[in-house]
């Protein structure tokens, strides 16, 4: 016989290496080593210390919650969130957030027809994104209008802008 100089004489497969093989079951010992296992007793004991009922687990603190004033303007599509972390804005179900970190200034005016909310957030490098609400009425724009100017003047504060 030839060798092939592989484990088991086998061929190479096509990149060279013999096919895999996978390796033999193991040997059982014969039913005469084997040793029956215990069974536990059946009824009801006390619960394991483990499982015994104690004091009620305190509940870890999660992160702070974030201080300070929010802003929300929402339509059907659309949206535009002011918060301690940002700024958010909704467009057709899209979300784009942008950290206080990235945002150079923050513009906003009412557009055309009386109703409508434009923001837009001016990143550093000068880009700038754009969200788009419409408020059921002018005084629902007004509205808006009145509660953005605040919270935009608390987070940009003391920014320069």
């Amino acid at each position: 016989m030839e060798q092939t100089g592989h484990p088991g004489g086998a061929a190479p497969g096509p990149y060279g290496h013999p096919p895999y093989q996978p390796p033999p079951p193991p040997q059982t010992p014969p039913q005469s080593h084997v040793q029956p296992q215990p069974q536990p007793q059946q009824g009801f004991g006390p619960p394991p210390p483990a499982f015994a009922p104690g004091p009620s687990p305190v509940p870890f603190p999660g992160p702070a919650a974030p201080v300070g004033p929010e802003f929300l303007a929402a339509d059907r599509r659309n949206a535009v969130v002011v918060d301690a972390e940002g700024v958010s804005l909704e467009c057709n179900g899209a979300t784009i957030d942008f950290p206080w970190r990235d945002i150079q200034t923050v513009h906003y005016k009412p557009g055309p027809g009386g109703a409508v909310l434009m923001v837009a957030v001016v990143l550093p490098d000068g880009r700038f994104y754009e969200g788009v609400v419409t408020a059921r009425n002018q005084g629902k724009l007004q509205e808006w209008l009145a509660q953005l100017a605040p919270v935009l003047g608390f987070y940009l504060a003391g920014r320069g802008h």
